[in-house]
């Protein structure tokens, strides 16, 4: 059997970030909340003004996952920090060691990068993802509330005078 590598995604793995991201929609049953394209796929990780980055996790030919992450800033710690937006492993390869070894090369890169926290976020169902990242030593920040505007919320807020 081929030894599991992770290598950085290139324009030319737009479509399969496209699948994966659906994969994952589908699992966290919102597949009706995508709405990327291979069009914004590429506008938006592959543009030169882009701060998104992607690994994909490679089984000889094969892909498995990937991982899509950007930096964010710390203002406690006065550095940045590594965020993780999706991990995501196709059902299939799930076992195999793919999403430990995406999870230990974004860490590599925090640490390359200087960046003082390596932070994701994970739904609160789902509990065999939230057993794997307390299994490897990541810690919830339950006293944390996430909030989002988006859509015509967002739209409407922005617009208000």
């Amino acid at each position: 059997m081929n030894q599991l590598t992770i290598r950085k995604a290139t324009e030319k793995d737009t479509a399969l970030i496209l699948h994966f991201i659906r994969e994952l929609a589908i699992y966290e049953k919102s597949e009706h909340e995508v709405f990327a394209t291979e069009h914004t796929i590429k506008q938006s990780l592959f543009s030169n003004e882009s701060h998104v980055s992607a690994l994909i996790c490679m089984q000889g030919d094969e892909a498995l996952g990937m991982a899509i992450y950007f930096y964010n800033y710390s203002t406690w710690l006065a550095k940045s920090g590594l965020y993780l937006e999706d991990l995501y492993v196709s059902p299939e390869h799930r076992g195999k060691g793919a999403g430990i070894l995406l999870l230990k090369k974004m860490a590599r890169i925090a640490l390359q990068n200087n960046c003082g926290r390596f932070e994701w976020s994970c739904l609160d169902w789902n509990k065999p993802s939230r057993d794997f990242y307390h299994s490897i030593g990541a810690q919830s920040q339950d006293e944390w509330v996430g909030y989002r505007m988006s859509g015509q919320t967002l739209v409407d807020f922005a617009e208000d005078n």
